[in-house]
Order: structure tokens, then C-alpha cells, then sequence
């Protein structure tokens, strides 16, 4: 996969929008795909928190060692092991869980390394976002790009329903799940008018969702 090739700014995303979803209490975090660790940074500031990384691309994570308390470098399905259990109150993946080959087991194996009330946050593309779904509608046209939905590095494509559906049926309780980064544009308006605004998730090309293994 080219992970080589990203735009600029692609490992260093502060990702601003889903600190909203960090617990107040979270004391330990760890940060799946953290890039250069600037995200994980701004964790440790605004809670004074330890915070795990795992990244994928080696030279971004040298850069990250000096931000996070520790660093896994590589696939983060080969790091699962090495994780304590029972012991982070909040795991992040923002824009992760799409590229993995089978993001239902990381899900399912990084229940146990979650603290009794510890949450996944997670920041997801949506496939029916309007920019991508009308070209696939009415062009015929799905075309992979450098980073963004379509990002080519991408092994897996969700819904709002569908990211759901997959927390639920791997035992989670979804406590938040909301759209992010909303278009600003009047056209998905425009096209929910004939379907009586039933299709508003069209305006987020993301879906944060925050959920706890279920009680």
C-alpha cells in the first residue's frame, strides 16, 4: 500500500474535533495510527494523560517518540499482544479502522486492553458522502484519490448504519455516534428535498463513534 505518497499534513492532523470525545478522566490513552504524534500530544496537555501510540510508518513514529509515553511501530494487529489488558481508558482510531484488512477482530481483541469504563473513539469515512456517492450515482465513477474517502490506501468502506452495526455486533454499547467535519455546501440539502431530508448523512464525509464494551 502507498503510505509513502500522502499529502503533506497527513501524519501530523491535530484532529481538533474529536478531542469533543475524549473523556474528561481518561488518564490512559493510546492513539492507534498517531502519525508524528501530534494528536497524541495534545492528549497529554489537556488531560495530563500517558498515552500509547502505534503507527504504522517507521519514520513517523521516531517522530512521535519524544511526544507519547510508548511507541509500537508497524501493524497494529501485531502489537495487540504487547498491549496490558484492562488498562486504557480511552483508545483512539481516527481514520484507522479503514484501512485494516479485518478491523471486526482489532475490535474485537482491543476489548480487553479497555479499563472497566474505558471507550473506543473512533473517526470513520462515509462512503455515502455526497461528493462521493452522487458521482458513483449518476457518473458511474469510483475513482480512488490520494487521501480523503476514496483514499486508495483504503480496504474497507462504511455507513453511518453500517458503522454501527459493526460496534453493536461485537458485543459494544454506542454512546455517541455523530457526524464530523460537515460540508458546508448546500447540495446535500438540495438533494434531500425529494427524499423529504431522510438522507442527511450525506453531509459528513466522517462518523465519530464513541462506544463501551456492552454490561
Amino acid at each position: 500500500m502507498d503510505y509513502d505518497n500522502k499529502p503533506d499534513g497527513y501524519y501530523n492532523d491535530q484532529r481538533l474535533e474529536m478531542l469533543d470525545f475524549l473523556p474528561e478522566n481518561a488518564t490512559k490513552v493510546l492513539d492507534v495510527g498517531c502519525g508524528n504524534g501530534t494528536f497524541a500530544g495534545i492528549i497529554k496537555k489537556r488531560n495530563n494523560a500517558e498515552v500509547w501510540g502505534i503507527e504504522l510508518m517507521e519514520q513517523e513514529a521516531k517522530k512521535a517518540t519524544g511526544i507519547v509515553d510508548n511507541i509500537f511501530t508497524g501493524p497494529c494487529e501485531n502489537h495487540l499482544a504487547s498491549l496490558p489488558d484492562k488498562y486504557f481508558d480511552a483508545i483512539y482510531f481516527n481514520d484507522v479502522l479503514e484501512h485494516l484488512a479485518d478491523p471486526y477482530m482489532v475490535l474485537e481483541t482491543i476489548k480487553r486492553k479497555l479499563s472497566p469504563d474505558g471507550v473506543v473513539i473512533s473517526s470513520i469515512p462515509n462512503i455515502r458522502y455526497h461528493n462521493v456517492f452522487m458521482k458513483l450515482l449518476f457518473r458511474k465513477e469510483f475513482e480512488y484519490e490520494s487521501s480523503g474517502v476514496l483514499d486508495k490506501t483504503h480496504l474497507r468502506f462504511f455507513t453511518y448504519k453500517s458503522i454501527r452495526n459493526m460496534y453493536t455486533n461485537l458485543g459494544y454499547e454506542v454512546l455517541v455516534h455523530r457526524g464530523v467535519n460537515g460540508s458546508k455546501s448546500l447540495k446535500p440539502i438540495l438533494y434531500n428535498i425529494p427524499l423529504l431530508f431522510t438522507a442527511m448523512d450525506i453531509k459528513y464525509p466522517q462518523y465519530a463513534t464513541v462506544a463501551r464494551v456492552k454490561r
